[in-house]
């Protein structure tokens, strides 16, 4: 299953960054990037795993910037950022496991990547896995209290 694959990559991110995993599969469902959460081992605010992976997606893919057909796959409710990233990107389905109703903009706090203003909307199926990606952020905030 995809979103499990994303938890296994969350399992690499760097200790104190939120274990945040991310994929994008290319049209053909070959895996084209994994990425965790780096802000801060990298000190840089746009290190989500998200956008790290659409990047690596994108280079990987040689054909330009456009990830049509792709599938972003998150263990967390993408943010505005990366969700705008994704509609950006042109990605075709956003897949995720735990909604985050403080900062989620796929359905939860914000729908970014449903709004009828925007020229492309992706497909969205959200809560997948949801109790076993909320369980990994869970642990790791409990153990930072």
């Amino acid at each position: 299953m995809l979103v499990r694959r994303a938890l296994t990559v969350a399992g690499g991110t760097p200790a104190d960054d939120v274990p945040v995993g991310a994929l994008v599969l290319g049209p053909d469902g070959r895996e084209l990037a994994a990425a965790t959460n780096r802000r801060e081992a990298d000190g840089d605010p746009f290190a989500h795993a998200e956008v790290i992976a659409l990047r690596e997606a994108a280079r990987v893919l040689g054909d330009g910037w456009r990830l049509e057909d792709c599938t972003l796959v998150v263990t967390l409710e993408p943010c505005t950022m990366c969700a705008g990233a994704a509609v950006a990107a042109r990605v075709g389905r956003i897949v995720f496991g735990a909604w985050e109703p403080r900062t989620g903009a796929c359905g939860s706090l914000w729908d970014v990547v449903r709004d009828r203003r925007l020229v492309h909307r992706p497909e969205v199926r959200g809560g997948v896995l949801e109790d076993e990606c909320a369980a990994v952020l869970e642990g790791f905030f409990r153990a930072r209290r």
